[in-house]
Formats: C-alpha cells, sequence, structure tokens
C-alpha cells in the first residue's frame, strides 16, 4: 500500500520517530512518503526562525543503501506570534496545497498517516474531507503540551477545542504511546473516538546492546538527555534531579540536550557542593547522543510530565538501566530495567539513583525493548491497522 506519513515536526523540532516509522514499513514492501510543513517559532529556535529556507523542496533519502527510495517533500512556515489560530489556518491551508502537488509527482496514498493531532492531524481530517482518503493519528502530545501551545486559557475557545475534538473523532484511529494518554486528554477531548495503544519505534540497530567500561577504579555515570529550554527546565525537573545528585557521593553526571549549557541551568549548578563531579554537554547530535550513552552506566530522568519518552527507550535499548519518574508509562516501567521515583521528591529519586547502581547493562534489558518497539514489531501494528482499513473500503 501507499502511505502517507505527515509529520507535526521534523529535525531540529524533534519529530526523528516518524522517519523511523516510515523506514521500518519500507522494510515491508510498502510505498510510503513524508509531506511535511515545519511550523517555526520566533522563541524556540530564534535564529532558525529567521535563516531558515523558503519555498517548497523534494529530497530523496535512501536508508537501506538500494534502489528503494522514501520521498520526502517539505517546507518551512513562520509562525505568527502569540496567534494559534491564524497559524493552523494557514498550516491546513499550505498541507493541503502540498498534497496535491505530492500526489501528482508520486501518486495518490492509500492511508494518511499523521503524527499529532494539533498540527499534522487537522491537516489530515482536511485532506480526507476533500479526497475521501483514510487517516490514522499516532498522538504523541500530553495535556500539559496542548494547554502550553494554546494559551492558559484556551479551553474557553470553543474553535480550538471543537477542532482537534472532531478531528480525533473522524480518524480511523487515534493511535496513543502510551495507554495513559487517553486518560490525560479525555477531559479535554473525551472518548469518543476508536484508538489503539501502539509504541514508538525505536532504531534497536542503531540503539544496540554494547558492554561498558568496567566500574572498578572510578565513578558510577549517571547521563540525564532532556532539554532544558524554557518550559521543560521544570517539565524535565531538573531542580529535582540536581537536589537529588547534590546528596550523592562517587558518582558523575553527564547533563545534554537544547539550552542545558544556558544561564538558566548553568546558575543552579554553580551552587552546588559537588558541581565539578557534573559534566554538561549541551544540544548533541543522533550519533553523540549513542556514544554518551556508551559511556554511561544508567540514565535518570526526573520527570514531571511524560507521555512515552524516547529517551528512556533509547537507553534501555542499549542495555542501560534507567531510573524515571512515575510520570513515565507503566509500558516502560520494566522489572529489573526500570527504577521508578515519586515525581518532584529528591529524596525518592536519590533512593532510586543508588539501587540502580547495583544493576549492569545487559542484553535482556535490549530484548525486552526490541519486542515492545522494534521497528519490526511497530511496522506489523501499523500495517494490521492499515489493511483492516483497506479491506473494509
Amino acid at each position: 500500500m501507499h502511505i502517507l506519513e505527515i509529520p507535526s515536526f521534523l529535525p531540529p523540532y524533534g519529530g526523528y520517530f516518524c522517519i523511523e516509522q516510515a523506514k521500518a514499513l519500507m522494510s515491508r514492501g510498502h510505498q510510503v512518503g513524508v509531506l511535511h510543513c515545519q511550523q517555526l517559532g520566533v522563541t524556540v529556535y530564534p535564529w532558525h526562525y529567521l535563516t531558515a529556507r523558503t519555498g517548497r523542496w523534494h529530497e530523496e533519502i535512501k536508508p537501506f543503501g538500494d534502489s528503494r527510495t522514501l520521498n520526502v517533500y517539505r517546507t518551512n512556515m513562520r509562525g505568527v506570534p502569540r496567534n494559534v489560530r491564524i497559524n493552523q489556518q494557514r498550516y491546513c491551508r499550505i498541507v493541503s496545497e502540498m498534497y496535491a502537488e505530492y500526489c501528482a509527482r508520486y501518486g495518490t496514498p492509500d492511508i494518511l498517516h499523521a503524527h499529532c493531532t494539533q498540527w499534522a492531524g487537522t491537516a489530515a481530517a482536511m485532506i480526507s474531507q476533500q479526497t475521501g482518503i483514510p487517516y490514522y493519528i499516532t498522538e504523541h502530545l500530553s495535556s500539559g503540551i496542548f494547554r502550553s501551545a494554546y494559551g492558559e486559557h484556551w479551553e474557553k475557545d470553543a474553535w480550538a477545542r471543537t477542532l482537534l475534538r472532531e478531528t480525533m473523532e473522524h480518524a480511523r484511529c487515534v493511535m496513543p504511546v502510551a495507554d495513559e494518554l487517553v486518560a490525560d486528554l479525555a477531559p479535554l477531548f473525551g472518548r469518543d473516538y476508536r484508538w489503539q495503544t501502539v509504541s514508538n519505534v525505536i532504531d534497536t540497530t542503531f540503539y544496540a546492546y554494547r558492554d561498558r567500561e568496567p566500574r572498578e577504579g572510578r565513578a558510577f555515570r549517571f547521563c540525564c538527555l532532556a532539554n532544558a529550554n524554557g518550559a521543560f527546565l521544570r517539565m524535565k525537573g531538573y531542580d529535582t534531579l540536581l537536589a537529588a545528585f547534590s546528596q550523592m557521593k562517587n558518582c558523575e553526571l553527564h547533563i545534554a540536550g537544547r539550552e542545558t549549557d544556558g544561564k538558566a541551568l548553568s546558575s543552579i549548578i554553580a551552587g552546588m557542593p559537588n558541581k565539578a563531579d557534573i559534566h554538561v554537554h549541551g544540544e548533541l547530535s543522533r550519533d553523540e547522543v549513542r556514544q554518551l550513552l556508551y559511556s554511561s552506566d544508567a540514565l535518570v530522568l526526573a520527570s514531571r510530565s511524560e507521555v512515552q519518552p524516547l529517551v528512556l527507550m533509547e537507553a534501555m535499548s542499549t542495555g542501560m538501566p534507567v531510573v524515571a519518574t512515575t510520570a513515565a508509562p507503566m509500558s516502560l516501567r520494566i522489572p529489573g530495567a526500570c527504577f521508578t521515583a515519586a515525581a518532584d521528591s529528591a529524596l525518592s529519586l536519590m533512593e532510586a539513583m543508588t539501587a540502580v547502581q547495583a544493576v549492569t547493562p545487559s542484553p535482556v534489558i535490549s530484548h525486552a525493548i526490541e519486542r515492545m518497539a522494534s521497528p519490526e514489531t511497530v511496522a506489523q501494528k501499523l500495517e494490521t491497522l492499515f489493511t483492516e482499513t483497506l479491506e473494509t473500503l
């Protein structure tokens, strides 16, 4: 079948999971394309907002080193600051225009697969209404992200809630990446839609198991991979993490992510008694992230809010044990691999970080993630759902 992926985000704004899903579906013999309009925010990447490429362009990716091609049609849209409604309308119009251009070049898809209701989902719903092509939505965003995106009082604004609720209700299936997301979004959008959980996909070959350096004669190495820009500084629980780490001995903490080397986090670290044991790496490439995982003994994520944190899955895919909070979904709380602490509790987090030091990286942990989120596992689930739709048309 011909599947058109419509992501709401692609790097540097995140969203690499869409490319991984596209590759996984291609490996099962499907024709897959990607259509992407990136809504640029002036406060997120100011320099990118000013200098990003204009126009629309095609990219050809050869993910398998053979003749198979992932066709990507892209553009950027500079958002109007503080006007989500206008941005939403412009986005849907642009994606709809690009869809017609995509079809003229690559043919009409059988399935539209959007990532996130907010942007791509609404555009897929518009295209589906115009063409009759069925659409699916993989939902990655929590209620907190929706509230942040639409403003403090957005729930009183009928246009936004109605648009998003109807987008979910008219989809052939909404696929939350964790069961808990359905209950989290219910106060905003209800439950009057078909849903089935499908995990994010992890490149388990890229994030493969590797033995670590022996621990004898050195400090235990924790890493934390989480952005620290804007609301993420609090949402990712950096204050709790640093309070817990300040009480620990013979440990190192390696921090990486967007703006982790910025003033907000640096000012907190500067006042810590064991600041010499904290190493800040800033924003890393995908290869650099993997190298940090391979050079660490455990990952810690002190989040106050999460849906299905990819970094926990990537770390465990390399065989590494992790420490998370109760914000992490139950599907990731793998016994013996994921140690859970109460959110907002430095004492609980410190206890979990102490307990995880008794565990060494193991292929058993890697295999648990492979069974849940490998490209083959996720592609099979998506293929089954999409095929059910085509058989009923």
